[in-house]
């Protein structure tokens, strides 16, 4: 190997306070692990000296806790962008220790390039191998890696072990080109082609390899319980009544599922339907369930940004790489989650409500308007350009004390113009074709819980009259008397 190698260490060394990274993957799959834990040592050193250190950071999506974790323990963050899903990152975000700016999945590489973002100073890649000319073989997630790689001064490589080499040729790696020379992205279908499978650099900007042999810090998601596993069955049987109605092509469409138990039990239930035919997943998140339906004959292709499979899952993949390989295609994310594709392929769009209200308006992003959660993530990329856009969400949490569906949302991340259908454990809200009231209508008797569906129906005859009807004085209700209570339920309207 012509580089130098380098410890974690050495590596962390040359990283410089203010100095902005760029990494690659996209959760918590690909991502680098040991360079930033010594960044984060390092920072504490420089904290206990008094000395300032803060880095800015560009990730695909979430990331493991040796980034995200690790440097918002040591409040080593400056800004942050575009998805995180770590605790204590969470805790710095919403204590305003560091900034955050919440961005659509598809945007991101196409800001650095058009400069509306700082410039990476540095970029550290995960790659299971790499060659003396500059080829780049990334592991089991893709992200922002093509842009970073190309814009960034240097670049610290860590290599791997834990990934084999042959996972070599399973990523298609494209990046668009800029308007006004940008042309279409020739994807016609999951399984295409459009890029090479390496990303290529000058080998003179990287600067030393650090080895590793450690997997991914993909956690176990909840198992599936009765509301969510209800949840599944209802979005099966909405899909299934779409086809026979004509609505959907009998062939059915390339799905695209959020990440987490309840986007699980839904792929589940959709593999167990015999109304459902096998068929293509075109998303940006590869999570168990789509092996699993891989390895019943119910998936046939998978295209997507990230393999975010529990360590049971990825090294089944990986033992038997012959038999998933040919079906499993990794892209960047602003392929993997361009609106363009989406409204090409005709996605049936399927993701999770944080809340929503009765007006078919969703909050994916903020508990109780203030507090940010996760980010927005690539919702927004598939669901204002699916071919049918649904929301799933259990009605109730807390035990009840929590209603997910309210009289407005608390914060709004997606509007009611790209909400076609929403889904609880109690039932369907198709809100196609159907005003404000009809829509409020519609979800308070097929997806609210019996606790709120008075409540809700009398919010209605509270809001003033007119195309929708809102009270001003009672919308944010639910939330205000959940922050002066710890339930919802006491709301009382004429207080």
């Amino acid at each position: 190997m012509a580089y130098k190698k380098l410890t974690a260490e050495e590596a962390a060394s040359l990283i410089k306070n203010e100095d902005v990274i760029g990494f690659s993957g996209f959760t918590a799959a690909g991502c680098p692990k040991v360079v930033t834990m010594a960044l984060a040592e390092k920072a504490e050193e420089e904290h206990a000296k008094r000395n300032p250190f803060k880095v800015g950071i560009y990730t695909g999506a979430s990331t493991g806790d040796s980034i995200d974790g690790c440097l918002a323990r040591v409040h080593a963050v400056k800004f942050r962008t575009p998805y995180q899903s770590s605790k204590d990152m969470r805790t710095e975000l919403n204590n305003r220790d560091a900034h955050y700016f919440d961005l659509h999945l598809s945007e991101l590489a196409q800001y650095l390039r058009y400069g509306f973002l700082p410039k990476p100073n540095w970029a550290i890649l995960e790659v299971c191998d790499i060659t003396d000319d500059g080829k780049i073989y990334l592991t089991s997630g893709v992200g922002i890696a093509p842009t970073v790689a190309s814009l960034a001064d240097r670049i610290i490589i860590e290599l791997n072990r834990y990934h084999p080499k042959e996972l070599a040729g399973i990523h298609d790696i494209y990046e668009l080109a800029d308007p006004p020379l940008r042309r279409e992205i020739p994807v016609y279908a999951p399984g295409d082609r459009i890029g090479v499978p390496y990303i290529q650099v000058d080998p003179k900007k990287i600067v030393g390899v650090v080895e590793t042999n450690l997997p991914n810090e993909v956690g176990a998601f909840t198992p599936s319980d009765e509301v969510t596993n209800q949840i599944g069955q209802n979005v099966a049987g909405f899909l299934s009544a779409e086809i026979k109605a004509g609505r959907i092509p009998a062939a059915f469409l390339p799905v695209q599922s959020g990440v987490g138990n309840v986007a699980n039990a839904v792929l589940g239930a959709m593999g167990a339907n015999k109304d459902i035919p096998p068929f293509e997943v075109y998303t940006e998140v590869i999570q168990d369930s789509v092996i699993q339906l891989m390895k019943e004959g119910n998936v046939k292709f998978a295209s997507g940004c990230s393999l975010t499979l529990s360590t049971p899952a990825l090294e089944e993949v990986y033992r038997n790489l012959p038999e998933f390989k040919p079906r499993l295609l990794l892209r960047p994310q602003e392929v993997s989650n361009n609106p363009e594709i989406a409204r090409r392929l005709g996605l049936i769009s399927i993701n999770t409500a944080l809340e929503a209200d009765i007006f078919g308006n969703i909050n994916s992003t903020h508990v109780l308007g203030t507090k940010m959660m996760n980010g927005i993530g690539g919702s927004g990329d598939f669901c204002r350009n699916a071919y049918l856009s649904i929301f799933t969400t259990p009605s109730t949490a807390k035990d009840g004390k929590i209603s997910a569906i309210v009289p407005m949302v608390s914060h709004v991340d997606h509007s009611e113009h790209s909400v076609k259908i929403l889904i609880t454990e109690h039932g369907i809200a198709d809100l196609r074709g159907k005003s404000p009231i009809q829509r409020a209508e519609e979800i308070i008797n097929n997806c609210v819980d019996p606790i709120y569906k008075g409540l809700l129906r009398e919010y209605l005859n509270l809001g003033q009259k007119g195309h929708t009807p809102q009270s001003m004085s009672a919308a944010l209700s639910f939330h205000d008397t959940f922050n002066k209570t710890g339930d919802m339920r006491l709301v009382n309207w004429k207080v």
